[in-house]
């Protein structure tokens, strides 16, 4: 069967960087434009009212005929022109600009008939202060971003790993081995409280233990089945065979023996299913086995051998699974069928209907079979049972015109032969 390839399209892992990240920027800016704000509002207000002051004396030294305080002037080279059109309108007010290319406070009033009298305070200071500020507000943040990242990252990691781990665990429940468990400590420790990665995780556990269970009580009732039937068969079969010459006897015989081939395909199942199986290793010529394979089954099938191989596998293993697959393609296809060998790879192709949908897309399934064919659809299941242990790749596919193709893939060590 074809296994689709896991993808995916962005890691938990990334995401929660991906949010921590823009979390973190979004509070550090927030925090870093109030405390801007508030910093440059104090000082500029600390600024803007000695600037007042000093204003207010120049304008009272002013009127008074005396000489002004340093920084002030009437009329002032440099004024900004807003400040200067708001004192010519009769106003008084503040504005930060720059005097002979420093930071200046200005302060300006009117005076006399369209004079203004302005005060200039060097801001540089204050300038250097808020800039300084700024620097330290971004190289903090960037601290606080880095450290926070870290630690995010560092526990979220933590997690995926877990799921990781338990995604891992279902991939190899569902490829068959229901002894794997996830076994996550959080599950196992009381003083540690569950979180949801040790809740799934213990589903996961409970879930391929009772599959477990389930699967074994049906492998042993198969088991037991097949064994039970087993000897009455054999009595029956002998009793089929002192049966006087006629149709009624060979109806017997071959209800019989469908039952006897039944019973044994059961006890091959259930040997299959527990996963013991032991292979004896061997050397064959491919394209000869592959002759005697066919000789033994129907005629009519045709054996090409386009490039033949010497291969280390278990002879009755492969002989069972091409024999089915010969036998499934001459009983349920149409003529011809051909036998392929190239290689390692044996292919059996017929001129039928194809396979049923549901076998090309998930592979044989035992006990069902397509709408009005007759079997119990336990050959190919064996077919595929037995290329499992042999470490094969057998895989079922339609012809793109009509047929069906069964293509053995076997391991290797193989050489020419």
């Amino acid at each position: 069967m074809r296994r689709a390839p896991t993808q995916w399209a962005g890691t938990l892992a990334t995401k929660a960087a991906v949010f921590i990240v823009v979390m973190c920027c979004a509070l550090a800016a927030l925090l870093g434009i109030l405390v801007h704000v508030s910093v440059t509002d104090q000082t500029v207000g600390q600024a803007r009212a000695e600037a007042l002051a000093r204003l207010t004396d120049a304008t009272a030294a002013y009127q008074a005929g005396d000489a002004l305080p340093p920084g002030a002037g009437v009329d002032r080279p440099g004024l900004p022109k807003p400040l200067r059109d708001l004192a010519t309108a009769g106003n008084r007010g503040t504005m930060v600009d720059k005097d002979r290319g420093r930071p200046t406070m200005w302060a300006a009033g009117p005076v006399d008939d369209h004079r203004t009298l302005a005060v200039a305070i060097n801001y540089s200071q204050q300038a250097r202060t808020i800039a300084g500020l700024d620097r330290s507000i971004l190289w903090s943040s960037l601290l606080a971003l880095t450290v926070t990242l870290l630690a995010g990252a560092f526990a979220v990691t933590r997690v995926t790993r877990r799921l990781h781990g338990t995604a891992r665990v279902a991939r190899r429940i569902s490829a068959g081995d229901l002894d794997a468990r996830v076994n996550d400590p959080r599950t196992k420790d009381p003083t540690r409280p569950p979180d949801e990665v040790a809740a799934v995780s213990a589903a996961l556990d409970s879930m391929a233990s009772s599959l477990q269970s389930k699967l074994l009580s049906e492998q042993r009732f198969t088991a037991d089945v097949a064994h039970e039937l087993r000897t009455p068969l054999t009595g029956l079969h002998a009793a089929a065979e002192l049966l006087p010459p006629g149709r009624p006897t060979e109806l017997v015989r071959d209800r019989v023996a469908a039952l006897r081939t039944l019973t044994e395909d059961l006890l091959e199942i259930s040997r299959l299913d527990t996963g013991r199986e032991q292979l004896e290793l061997g050397t064959e010529d491919l394209g000869a086995l592959a002759r005697r394979v066919v000789h033994g089954s129907a005629d009519g099938i045709e054996v090409r051998v386009s490039r033949d191989a010497r291969v280390t596998t278990d002879r009755r293993r492969l002989e069972r699974v091409l024999g089915n697959l010969v036998a499934n393609a001459h009983k349920h296809g149409r003529p011809p069928v051909v036998l392929t060998v190239n290689g390692p790879v044996v292919t059996v192709r017929d001129h039928g209907d194809g396979y049923p949908d549901y076998l090309a897309e998930h592979g044989p399934q035992r006990f069902r079979t397509e709408a009005g064919a007759r079997g119990h659809g336990l050959g190919l299941t064996i077919a595929l049972g037995q290329a499992e242990v042999l470490g094969a790749r057998l895989t079922f596919e339609n012809a793109p015109d009509g047929g069906a193709l069964a293509t053995l893939t076997l391991p290797p060590p193989y050489g020419a032969a």
